[in-house]
């Protein structure tokens, strides 16, 4: 009796202090929050938010970058937020790289010639002539050949700026409102083009402009334009260029662009691990989506395009311009011992290609 009389009293002690524990959880509950809801956690993160800009105008970004940043942000699930930009959206193209050292922005996309980016190798970018033949060229030269290498060390002698990776665009073609069949009709001709690529030109007579690259298409049209050297033909019709030029020249003088990711170094480091890896990956997928489209529309628009007709200078003729090419690659070795080091690069890695043959070179 005595057993079970102590038994009742502590269950009912037991009981007291459970409505005791219950009742101040949902005073403090209610404290949190407005009385009835459940507790909001005060821990939760404020998600990082970058904004990125690309060199490319919002036709062409919808397939170089949009659909990689889209992908992000839905993989970030929150935790990041990049808002992407176009060319000179925000800032001119030629002015990026101080923006984004300056933390005016967090990233962009581009090649270094284009966005003035201190470092020598700026040069090999874009378009340095005839260093490429073909879109694979490029991820083979960074990944086996040690351009990887070489590039983080430019960029680890510059504050501000990381050096995220590179990857490859298209070929650089001409389109023009005239056709170019010999090497004598690019004499005089007004043509928008990469920094690099258009000191290289204008050894045959082509006068580089520099515009921004939303005023392209209209510059054609009041004749301030003669023609454009920026791309390959699946470009020119993607953002229009082929409806205002009326002729492609097979000819090109590079085979696939060199283009760069970047990032304020201090927003770079603020980016965790994961999140870090997930861009990267990102950029991966970027840059395998532009192998497979430009391969493709390279060749399908020369033979099913209707707004351009096709006009080549002879094989024979066109070798003078890629023996020219090499002279530029001397001047451009003896700029710096790097420098030198990237053309001697260059030209082991096209001769071993020379040497393998078909499918990697054609005579």
């Amino acid at each position: 009796m005595q057993r079970r009389t102590f038994l009742t009293k502590a269950a009912m002690a037991a009981t007291a202090t459970s409505t005791a524990l219950l009742a101040a959880c949902g005073s403090k509950e209610k404290s949190a929050g407005e009385a009835g809801a459940p507790a909001v956690s005060t821990s939760k993160k404020t998600a990082i938010k970058w904004r990125l800009q690309t060199y490319a105008g919002p036709a062409l970004a919808e397939h170089v970058i949009k659909p990689s940043i889209e992908a992000f942000n839905k993989a970030a699930n929150g935790e990041m937020v990049i808002e992407l930009y176009f060319a000179d959206q925000l800032v001119p193209t030629g002015e990026l790289f101080r923006a984004m050292q300056a933390g005016t922005i967090d990233a962009v996309q581009s090649d270094d010639d284009s966005i003035a980016a201190p470092v020598d190798v700026a040069v090999f970018a874009g378009y340095f002539p005839f260093a490429t033949r073909y879109s694979l060229d490029v991820p083979a030269l960074f990944y086996k050949y040690g351009l990887n290498e070489i590039w983080r060390e430019a960029y680890g002698e510059v504050e501000g700026v990381t050096w995220l990776g590179a990857g490859s665009w298209d070929p650089c073609n001409f389109n023009t409102v005239k056709p170019i069949n010999k090497l004598a009709d690019l004499k005089g001709l007004r043509v928008f083009t990469f920094p690099t690529a258009g000191k290289f030109l204008s050894r045959f007579g082509v006068v580089p402009v520099t515009l921004p690259w939303g005023d392209v298409e209209v510059a054609i049209q009041t004749g301030e334009l003669d023609g454009i050297a920026w791309s390959g033909i699946t470009e020119d019709y993607t953002v229009g260029w082929a409806n205002v030029t009326l002729y492609f020249l097979t000819n090109n003088i590079s085979g696939a662009w060199i283009g760069s990711y970047f990032a304020n170094t201090a927003a770079w480091e603020k980016v965790p691990e994961h999140l870090k890896t997930l861009f990267n990956l990102c950029m991966d997928s970027s840059n395998y989506y532009r192998q497979h489209w430009y391969w493709a529309g390279e060749a399908s628009l020369r033979v099913t395009g209707e707004k351009m007709k096709l006009t080549t200078i002879a094989a024979a003729e066109w070798d003078t311009v890629e023996a020219e090419a090499h002279k530029f690659w001397d001047e451009i070795a003896a700029k710096s011992p790097r420098c030198a080091k990237v053309v001697q690069i260059f030209r082991d890695y096209n001769d071993l290609m020379a040497k393998a043959g078909p499918p990697y070179r054609y005579s």
